[in-house]
């Protein structure tokens, strides 16, 4: 398997193939996602995986990670929470906690709404820390990994993609170095920028208008290329001793905190044991989604622009500004919803394939998710190099529209907490007294709740038994 963390994943060797045989399977993307797929499938020893890391290192961008009961079940399954547990900020628990405590910040005096309860709350980490776990836990013995390399293109066979699956031609990997190598499965968790989806959906697209589908080509190319949510995060990671001293006892120092303004958001939490604040806060134009984005996705900016961005918010939130040193801010795309996550012996997992916004904290939840799964039925003794796309169709049966609903639910948590759902927006400060603010808040903590409380209320347990039920019955 190949799996590359902003490119690919190979799955199922190309030697002499039989029914117990040596698969080898290719990774691109050597983030969350793909990292997590070679874990999954480190459990079984005739899997070879190649991991492709496009950067020159395996390394997270230093920002935080959550962690809901529904993905934590999956971190028992694959044998990593003792680890995970000695870098979480508060060690998992299944006693009720305060996940998220939701404010309404953007005036003067602030007012909290709304206590998020959940099983356990939700475990925060460091995405290096959490990224140097799941590395430790990579096999040794089938798992090999490469840095530096990131995809350009992939063909099957001699350069035709067009060519019968039954042959089991090899799918040639073409990395932007020059170099290739080879695999039997592309697994593609190369992020919202994928490459390996633009390949897939363009080869569709050929298929498609061939056979007369023009409606069918044009859904599949304009899955190719990211668009811009309308919304841009500034992000940043400062020390807990620095807001400390800034106001003592801010709440943020022990508590995840959601603080909701009119177009406005901003999400702050204790990292690395308590050491660390993640922080992250939202600017929405909300008229602009579907758009380009016109300049750098990521780019560092001052202090200032984001002062002039929240002005007049209440002396706590301004404390937490006062507390960055530096800061950068980022266009935040998402992916169109797809007609199909695999075709042949190629699937995409994580954002490559429903690039989502972070407002339930599930992005790096659903990769694993999606990881999990795969590889479990990848795994099974039914799947043989004849029957790979079965259990490519399989998990993209079951995992493509819950995935998807938990992008659009993501997205309604964003406009929710930027005020902007229809029916919930707010007028002026004056109009914000009455007691109609209060029920509106009511009501969007209600939604919120709503939208979220499927992290905590359910595992994919379900999903899992489903998938291979369909896999062994030969359905689809």
């Amino acid at each position: 398997m190949f799996c590359e963390s902003s490119n690919i994943i190979p799955l199922f060797s190309c030697s002499p193939l039989t029914h117990t045989f040596p698969r080898h399977g290719h990774l691109d993307g050597g983030g969350v996602g793909g990292l997590m797929m070679a874990v999954a499938l480190s459990k079984y020893s005739d899997i070879q995986v190649d991991v492709y890391e496009a950067a020159g290192q395996f390394s997270e961008v230093g920002a935080g990670i959550g962690m809901w009961p529904r993905t934590w079940n999956i971190m028992e399954s694959l044998g990593l929470t003792e680890d995970l547990a000695k870098i979480a900020v508060i060690s998992p628990t299944d006693i009720p906690k305060v996940a998220f405590t939701l404010r309404k910040g953007d005036e003067p005096i602030g007012h909290t709404f709304h206590q998020l309860i959940t099983p356990g709350g939700m475990i925060t980490f460091h995405r290096p820390d959490f990224q140097a776990v799941l590395l430790l836990h990579l096999s040794s013995t089938s798992c090999r990994t490469h840095t530096a390399k990131r995809l350009k293109t992939y063909l099957y066979g001699q350069g035709s993609a067009s060519k019968s699956e039954s042959s089991l031609l090899p799918i040639h990997l073409h990395f932007q170095d020059g170099t290739t190598a080879t695999c039997d499965l592309l697994i593609g968790a190369d992020g919202v920028r994928s490459a390996v989806r633009a390949t897939m959906l363009r080869d569709l697209a050929t298929k498609a208008q061939s056979e007369g589908h023009t409606q069918e080509a044009q859904e599949a190319l304009a899955g190719v290329d990211p668009v811009w949510s309308g919304l841009s995060m500034y992000r940043t990671i400062f020390p807990s001793q620095t807001l400390s001293q800034q106001l003592p006892g801010h709440r943020v120092l022990h508590d995840p905190m959601i603080y909701v303004g009119r177009n406005t958001q901003i999400t702050a939490y204790p990292i690395s044991r308590g050491t660390g604040i993640n922080f992250a806060a939202t600017r929405s134009h909300w008229e602009q989604e579907n758009t380009l984005f016109e300049g750098p996705w990521v780019q560092d900016v001052s202090r200032d622009e984001l002062l002039h961005a929240f002005d007049r918010w209440e002396p706590e939130v301004v404390a937490l500004f006062q507390s960055i040193e530096g800061l950068n801010r980022w266009a935040m795309h998402t992916v169109r919803p797809l007609r199909s996550y695999v075709s042949e012996r190629v699937a995409l997992i994580g954002d490559s394939a429903h690039a989502m916004l972070p407002y339930q904290g599930v992005g790096a939840g659903q990769a694993i998710e999606d990881a999990f799964l795969l590889a479990t039925l990848l795994g099974h003794s039914v799947t043989t190099p004849a029957t790979l796309s079965r259990a490519l169709k399989v998990y993209d049966a079951v995992r493509r529209p819950f995935s998807q609903h938990v992008l659009e639910t993501s997205r309604e948590n964003g406009q929710l907490f930027t005020l902007n759902y229809p029916g919930l927006t707010f007028g002026t400060p004056q109009e914000n007294r009455d007691a109609k603010k209060l029920q509106k808040l009511q009501d969007l903590c209600n939604r919120v709740r709503k939208n979220w409380e499927w992290c905590w209320l359910t595992t994919l347990d379900a999903d899992l038994e489903r998938a291979v039920k369909m896999l062994e019955n030969g359905s689809q």
